[in-house]
């Protein structure tokens, strides 16, 4: 898989595939970011690259001995490690010991340390000196979601790329190509929603897909999705909006009661409901800013006309 093949996150991928290709690959990066938006999947291509038996590349071939090893865990150049369970100073010793050996199997020693934030400051004082010297034959790949909390003696030594989370397109296209492969039924809704639910993440969305795959015979629906997860659709928000533009107390008391009575889960309820207002507010101050919302289009419209219907200060109120 070429790295510029990777799905979003292009500024990223075209600055490394271009040092890769000039052979000019630095011996640590800092991978930053939120959960899910694909900082480790990056790491392990970045590993594959270095240590392909047609590398380094940036289209690693994933079909020799390296790649696949690399792959499925049992390459002995490639370590991860998870910073928040190998937080002391012992555990990073230990760590510059190996990297003083030649690789036994690849070309690269390639040290992958996630959250690497949780590190102790004795153990970042003891990594430090690798980092200023670091062995020709080592790579560093660090991956965090809190890069404040890594003193700044490392970050000077790293080469820093954020990671930011995935657009709605993005992750329905993903989906789409998945159950494409798999020879999958969806519904493009299903899809959407999907995509909805992931909030940015791509790990989220593909775990969604998993679970929703593994409980459904036949296509996958929205509706299915829906229950699947005891969520409330599209709709009952957009009904609870006409039902406050048109002050119709009892009309949204009873749309509530209806959802109690299905099972829902009122707190996460809240939680979309305010999002919604947020929704809202973006729309009734620029119609423009509908690119900003990661709903489906006819969804969208909807809530569009509804804003210009609603008085700018109410929805200020409504959207804490």
């Amino acid at each position: 898989m070429c790295i510029r093949d990777r799905v979003g996150q292009e500024h990223v991928t075209s600055t490394l595939a271009n040092a890769l290709r000039r052979g000019r690959v630095a011996h640590a990066y800092l991978f930053t970011g939120p959960r899910g938006c694909g900082k480790t999947t990056m790491a392990r291509l970045m590993a594959k690259a270095l240590n392909c038996d047609e590398g380094p590349t940036p289209s690693p071939c994933g079909e020799c001995d390296s790649c696949k090893g690399i792959a499925d865990g049992t390459f002995l150049d490639v370590m991860e490690i998870d910073a928040a369970s190998n937080t002391g100073v012992d555990n990073v010793r230990e760590l510059r010991e190996n990297a003083q050996y030649q690789p036994t199997a690849g070309k690269k020693r390639v040290f992958i340390i996630d959250e690497v934030h949780m590190l102790s400051k004795g153990a970042f004082n003891a990594l430090l000196k690798t980092l200023e010297e670091p062995p020709e034959h080592v790579h560093f790949i660090f991956a965090t979601t809190e890069p404040v909390r890594i003193p700044r003696t490392i970050l000077s030594r790293c080469q820093r790329f954020d990671f930011r989370l995935f657009t709605l397109p993005e992750l329905a296209d993903r989906i789409r190509m998945i159950t494409s492969t798999e020879n999958l039924q969806i519904a493009d809704e299903a899809v959407e929603l999907l995509a909805s639910l992931a909030e940015g993440s791509m790990r989220d969305a593909l775990s969604l897909l998993d679970q929703a795959v593994a409980s459904t015979e036949g296509e996958l629906t929205a509706d299915g999705i829906l229950e699947l997860y005891g969520l409330v659709g599209h709709e009952p928000y957009l009904d609870l909006n006409d039902a406050i533009l048109e002050r119709a107390a009892r009309k949204a008391l009873d749309l509530i009661e209806d959802l109690v009575q299905g099972g829902h889960d009122l707190v996460e309820f809240a939680r979309a409901l305010v999002a919604n207002f947020r929704d809202l507010a973006l729309l009734r101050l620029d119609p423009e800013l509908a690119s900003r919302i990661d709903k489906p289009e006819a969804i969208k419209q909807k809530l569009l006309e509804q804003s210009q219907r609603a008085e700018i200060a109410d929805l200020v109120y409504l959207s804490p």
